[in-house]
């Protein structure tokens, strides 16, 4: 069984948090869950979904940051230049916004069916927004 399922639109992800690296922002997460919310896809960052999470201030922060997740890696963007966000990587991305670059705290790894990600990814940039769960395994 797996850390946290990742539920996008029916379809199912075995996850795992990246704690001994982003100690603090996996916490603030886990306080969360079970949480759900609607996932969009990214404008300026590439092959990518996110949750707008406007002014949230998490209180975090950088910790194992990047701007380049790879596929299938989850990050938190605690805020400052943009807004608060978490980003969804299923393919190539250089996380940013109208701003300029940014990078966040990469927190949490799906770690199986990335071609599925990556289906649901391109879908969700023709079809709109879909749901998204994250519950303990």
């Amino acid at each position: 069984m797996s850390e946290l399922l990742v539920e996008i639109d029916g379809h199912s992800f075995p996850a795992r948090f990246e704690t001994e690296a982003a100690p603090r922002t996996v916490a603030a997460f886990r306080d969360l869950l079970p949480y759900g919310e609607r996932v969009i896809h990214v404008r300026w960052s590439g092959e990518a979904c996110w949750i707008p999470l406007g002014d949230k201030d998490f209180g975090l922060p950088y910790e194992n940051a990047t701007s380049h997740p790879h596929p299938g890696q989850m990050i938190l963007y605690p805020g400052g230049v943009s807004e608060t966000e978490i980003l969804l990587a299923y393919g190539p991305v250089a996380f940013a916004s109208k701003a300029g670059p940014l990078a966040g705290n990469h927190f949490l790894t799906i770690t199986d069916k990335l071609d599925t990600l990556a289906e649901l990814g391109r879908g969700t940039l023709w079809t709109g927004a879909k749901p998204i769960r994250f519950r303990l395994g």
